[in-house]
């Protein structure tokens, strides 16, 4: 595990302090966009869970038998989420790491499941983060992103993100395999909030296993 920058240590004590709580996006389940997901995919692969948070999308696909790793650069989330495994006899396992740090983790996946990581990075950390996932995904893997949209009014939160963004971050090095909209579930009033939900592979011959 990598050692915060003193940017990364005040994101770690927001979020970290978010989860002496439960924070408006810790819905207590997956987002309905991962379970139509973890419904589809066939075979066993390896995942990685950016941002785990309490680890509902880990345990989700951990329950259809994949093998899975949760990280998450808040201590708390990382705590909560391996007390709710033991509950469920859940396989999955979890980690406190820097997603922004991904090569240090010494691993490699078959998918990446990203459910409100990316709308938090500035434009030099989304560079940082997207390096790091072509580190951890094997060659045809696939990244799977549910992120907040510019569609959604400007009340604060998190940062907005348009679909031009999303193409141009990954316009070298991978494939943009859709970007639709969406929508993020909350605890906070059930209004939720409009997102994109996008799939976006690293390419090579004989992908597509999902």
């Amino acid at each position: 595990m990598s050692t915060p920058s003193k940017q990364g240590s005040r994101v770690t004590s927001f979020f970290n302090s978010a989860y002496l709580g439960t924070p408006p996006w810790d819905i207590g389940r997956p987002q309905e966009e991962f379970v139509r997901l973890a419904r589809s995919v066939r075979g066993k692969l390896d995942v990685i869970d950016l941002g785990c948070g309490t680890g509902e999308h880990s345990m989700l696909f951990a329950s259809r038998g994949h093998r899975v790793l949760g990280v998450d650069l808040a201590p708390r989330a990382i705590a909560k989420a391996r007390v709710k495994a033991a509950k469920r006899a859940s396989p999955a396992e979890f980690v406190v790491a820097d997603a922004l740090a991904l090569q240090t983790l010494g691993g490699t996946f078959d998918m990446a499941l990203d459910s409100g990581l990316f709308h938090v990075f500035s434009d030099p950390e989304r560079v940082g983060y997207i390096r790091g996932l072509g580190h951890v995904l094997r060659p045809g893997g696939v990244y799977y992103m549910l992120c907040f949209s510019e569609r959604e009014p400007d009340w604060g939160g998190p940062r907005r993100v348009r679909k031009d963004e999303i193409l141009g971050c990954f316009s070298k090095g991978w494939k943009v395999e859709s970007i639709r909209p969406s929508r993020f579930d909350s605890s906070d009033d059930g209004a939720g909030a409009e997102a994109w939900f996008c799939k976006i592979s690293k390419p090579t011959k004989g992908m597509g296993r999902t």
